[in-house]
Parts: structure tokens; sequence; C-alpha cells
């Protein structure tokens, strides 16, 4: 399914520049017409099903002359500008993907129909990063190790659930969308969710994709268990990722479980620290009583293991953890700020593991 865009603007270059644009990188998304005069763009609204129509901000558009199902916005020369004649608003001078995935958004607004590719199979796999204790550099090694698929060529989506966690701390891109956007269209029950997540999805120059943080912690902790299963598994079958690398707060509530069930591998990361084995060991043997009470799968258990990170060879001593596995280590460096981190850390050999 192909979304019908129409663009009504005076500068015949801009639209056709536009709609070069569109045709090349969007081919199989988008059908787009374009308009210079204000009436024939109207009357050619429901005549040719329009979905979404942008008009410069020098016509006058109202919206009773919209069909009811065709999102709109007016075309503006600034990013600052959010909203006009109380129509919202998109820069005309962005990037073609930025304005694409503004289309996509209005449209997700005004449908609910289950648009865009499933891949066959179980989908993208998907990669849980937490920690027993904090400190431990849990973001950090799940940040590198989307970047190392990134690296490889692959599609790899980070995407940060911790409630008070941040994306931004180690990808840009630009847009104003964030997880915020999202977490409103689930709670709405409106509109398409699959559509949505694309909609909002950004793309780091490293070539990973990810979703800015929440405008407030507390949108994030408002989200349910079944809501937060929910966007994973979208993401997972909507074919747009090879994997997806989750960064969570863990518990052991029913709802983070079951989260954990979706995944193909759980990646608890430690530092050796003795406070870290403590409590890392006290998780261990509690998903081992919990398993044998059958309160949790064999299976959720055989997907986890232990990622040492900022281990030290004088002060760290690895944690006893019964069967569980070790997934290897993460050299130690010292006096690196972020992004010279993630440079340094995305070359690990140990992220090849998790293919």
């Amino acid at each position: 399914m192909k979304i019908r865009l129409a663009i009504l603007d005076r500068d015949q270059v801009y639209l056709r520049r536009l709609e070069s644009v569109f045709n090349v990188k969007y081919a199989d998304k988008l059908e787009t017409f374009i308009f210079t005069d204000r009436e024939y763009a109207l009357g050619s609204l429901r005549e040719k099903k329009i979905d979404v129509f942008l008009a410069d901000e020098t016509f006058d558009v109202e919206m009773t002359q919209l069909p009811s199902n065709c999102g709109f916005a007016y075309l503006v020369d600034t990013t600052d500008i959010e909203k006009v004649k109380d129509a919202a608003a998109v820069c005309k001078f962005q990037k073609a993907e930025t304005i694409y995935r503004q289309i996509l958004g209005m449209f997700s607004e005004k449908t609910a129909a289950v648009v865009g590719a499933r891949m066959e199979g179980e989908g993208a796999k998907t990669l849980a990063f937490v920690s027993a204790a904090g400190g431990t550099g849990s973001s950090v090694a799940a940040a590198a190790c989307a970047m190392h698929f990134a690296q490889k060529g692959k599609k790899a989506l980070y995407l940060n659930l911790e409630k008070f966690g941040s994306a931004d701390v180690f990808f840009q891109a630009e847009g104003n969308t964030c997880l915020s956007d999202v977490i409103r269209a689930v709670k709405s029950r409106t509109g398409n969710l699959a559509m949505k997540l694309e909609s909002t999805v950004k793309q780091d120059l490293t070539g990973v994709f990810f979703y800015s943080s929440a405008r407030l912690a507390l949108d994030i902790a408002e989200l349910s268990a079944g809501e937060t299963q929910q966007i994973v598994s979208v993401l997972k079958q909507s074919g747009g990722y090879d994997y997806i690398v989750l960064d969570l707060d863990f518990s052991l509530e029913t709802g983070m479980l079951k989260l954990l069930e979706e995944c193909d591998t759980i990646i608890f990361v430690a530092d050796g620290s003795a406070a870290s084995n403590v409590k890392l060991e006290r998780v261990v043997t509690s998903m081992n009583v919990m398993e044998q009470d059958q309160k949790i799968d064999k299976k959720l258990l055989m997907r986890c293991g232990i990622l040492y990170n900022r281990f030290s060879s004088q002060t760290s001593h690895k944690a006893s953890v019964g069967e569980f596995k070790e997934f290897g280590g993460i050299n130690r460096f010292e006096g690196f700020d972020t992004g010279r981190l993630l440079q340094q850390l995305k070359a690990q050999p140990v992220f090849d593991m998790f293919e």
C-alpha cells in the first residue's frame, strides 16, 4: 500500500525537486501529486483519494475542505514553527527523509490499518542488556553493540526503555519526535502503531536507529508491561531491522520477565566488584528458584549470560553464578569521554557472539 501525497506550493522548482527525491527514495511507499493552484488541489483530494496534504503557508486551507481521513500540515520555512493557523507545520527545507517521516506520522494518526512489510520467521534478533547493579556500564555496552552491528552493515535499532535513560547521550539526529510520541500512540490505541514507530525513529551518523528519550521520565513510567511488549513485538515483526538492542532496567516482576522471554539473548553486564557480584548472584539464585517453581521458563535461563565490563585483574572477581553462561569481557578503558569510548567499544570482538 502506498501513501497518496499531495503537495501545494507556488515554487515549481521546489515541487519538482521534492517529487523527484520521493520518487527515487520512496517509490514503493509514496505516490506524489504536485499542485500550484489551490482550487485544483482541493478539488483533487477526494478524486485522487489523498492520504496526506501539504500546503505552503501562503495558502489558506479550511479543515472543512479536507476529507475526514486526510492528514494535513502547512509547509513553512523554518524548523522552529510547530503550528500555523491551528494546523501542524512541516519545514520544507529539511532532509527528504525527515519530511517523509513526518508524512508517515500524519498518516499513522489517520489510519488504524495494518501497513508495512512483515519478515518471515521470527523477525529481528533481539538482545536485552540489563544489570543487577548500577554503574556497570550496561547502557554504554548496549549502545556500542548496536554500533558494532551497524558498522557491519546491519540495520540495528537501539531502544532505551530505562525509566531515566536517554538514547540521546549516545546518538543524535535532527527532528523533534521522541519516545513520548510512540507512548501516546500506544496509550490512545488509535492509528497505526507500526507506522508511528517508523515515523518517529531517527538514524545516527553511525547508522544506528534510535528513539530520542521521552520528554518526561514519567512517560516511560506510565507504560504498562503489556504496552512495552506490544512496542517490542511490533518492532520485531516490522521487517525494518536485523537487530534490536534493548537497554532495560532489570527486575523480577512478571512484566519484565515476559518481555525478556521475547528476547533471543539476555546480557547481564557486571564489573566483577564485590557489590556487583553479590547482587548478580542473588538475581541468579532467585531466577533458579522461580524456574524450579515453574514461574519462568527454563528457556529463559538458557538465554541469559554475563558480560564483564570494566573488569580489573587486580580488584575484580568473577561472580559465582552456577550454569549461567559467560559471554566474555570488554577491555577496560580509562580517561575517555562517551564518544571516544563508544568508538573503542564498538570494535570489541565479544559482540560477534550475539550475531
